[in-house]
């Protein structure tokens, strides 16, 4: 390891190289984040699936962070908002058990098929509302489906209304760019709370069929079950990872397919399936990049000399886990439907293991089928290299996906 620590870029701007670069060096290695506080990036698949289930290696910052808990990280810290929450993402031990448990009552295979019709209609009304832009016209894809469709639909499964949704999404924009300002994200932290607690309280003053309602009559009934603040995260826990994730998932699935005429046949041919093409996306190109932050509540020894001290911040890279050569070969980083084994983390491993998956995997399927059966002419309006990425290291995407959904009318043809 070289004297000074790497530096995470925080435009976003070449994250598999950057991915690749870090995993050269080790299984983990101590890089700085934004503000110069240091954390440890896990980058191999082994190391990687070794931290997701390892008892002991922790969400919580409030219990198993020093530097968190003692006040050396201020509140205004360019990244607050992934630490100071309390819900299932960040619990430990029966506290996680205890919210995975009251969540999970949503996710369940049979609740899962039930969101079929609503994701049926959002998807039907997203495509309709494009099927009226003119012939060789240029659409923002990820304005107009691959942001809406998973965002509207969480909103409906949480009960969120439309507008309390687009102001909400502004923050969660916020959260996940990297470029921020400290005062922008403490500016962020407080938007997102003052949303969720204005939603809650509309929830209790109207309940519905909806998760959110069930969380607090969950919470009313037995405080035991669940406190005030673990209620308000929990929901902007559910919000922002079931659209986020999904947005940019869409988003590369689509650039792949068109950036590679080869692949796109082999689905509408029929020689690959959707489910491939969900599986090697999530592989290749997984929509989180690197996600904060797990803690070591002892020293953790992965091997090859390194040794993450109690205490110390850990980065799961994402975007490098599934390009790892050890797992892939020398192809890894290819998107090849055609490959045999596309094992990838994307939702996830262990204890943490995405709730929201089998709800992912059907938005996804259903999403990507209508859309290229609507519009068989797709095509992208710029070259693949000139997408410019999500300002972030944390998201792995695009700013936006021109592209023409139907090849021009020549002049003279009606």
């Amino acid at each position: 390891m070289s004297s000074r620590c790497p530096v995470l870029n925080v435009t976003g701007a070449d994250l598999h190289g950057e991915a690749a670069a870090l995993r050269a060096q080790g299984p983990a290695v101590l890089v700085e984040l934004p503000g110069g506080v240091l954390a440890w990036s896990v980058n191999g698949h082994d190391a990687i699936r070794r931290i997701l289930t390892d008892p002991n290696v922790t969400k919580s910052a409030r219990s198993h962070w020093p530097a968190f808990r003692e006040g050396a990280i201020p509140m205004d810290w360019e990244m607050i908002s992934w630490v100071a929450m309390d819900n299932m993402v960040t619990a430990y031990g029966r506290d996680h058990v205890r919210l995975r448990r009251l969540v999970g009552k949503a996710f369940t295979p049979r609740r899962t098929e039930q969101v079929r019709p609503l994701i049926e209609g959002l998807t039907t009304t997203l495509l309709d509302a494009l099927a009226a832009v003119p012939p060789g016209e240029v659409v923002d894809l990820r304005e107009n489906f691959a942001y809406p469709l998973p965002a509207m639909l969480v909103a409906e499964l949480i009960g969120m209304s439309e507008e309390a949704r687009a102001r909400t999404a502004k923050v969660i924009d916020m959260m996940v760019d990297t470029t921020v300002t400290p005062e922008q994200a403490q500016a962020v932290l407080l938007g997102w709370r003052g949303a969720m607690a204005e939603h809650i309280a509309a929830k209790r003053a109207e309940p519905g069929e909806d998760i959110t309602s069930d969380l607090i009559a969950a919470r009313d009934e037995d405080g035991s079950r669940l406190t005030e603040e673990e209620l308000t995260d929990t929901i902007f826990a559910i919000l922002g990872a079931g659209s986020e994730t999904t947005i940019n998932f869409f988003d590369n699935a689509i650039t792949a397919l068109l950036s590679r005429p080869d692949q796109l046949a082999l689905v509408t041919s029929g020689a690959a399936t959707w489910d491939d093409v969900i599986e090697e996306t999530l592989r290749v190109e997984s929509p989180l990049a690197h996600l904060p932050l797990r803690y070591a509540v002892t020293d953790i020894d992965l091997g090859g000399g390194v040794v993450i001290p109690q205490g110390d911040p850990i980065l799961v890279n994402y975007a490098g886990v599934g390009r790892d050569p050890a797992l892939h070969g020398p192809d890894a980083d290819v998107f090849d439907l055609t490959r045999r084994d596309k094992e990838h983390l994307s939702f996830g491993h262990g204890p943490h293991y995405c709730l929201g998956a089998g709800v992912a995997r059907l938005v996804a399927r259903i999403g990507l089928s209508s859309l290229f059966a609507r519009f068989p002419e797709l095509s992208l309006a710029v070259p693949p290299g000139e997408l410019k990425p999500l300002p972030t290291f944390i998201m792995n995407g695009h700013q936006s996906l021109p592209v023409r959904l139907r090849a021009a009318v020549p002049a003279g043809v009606s």
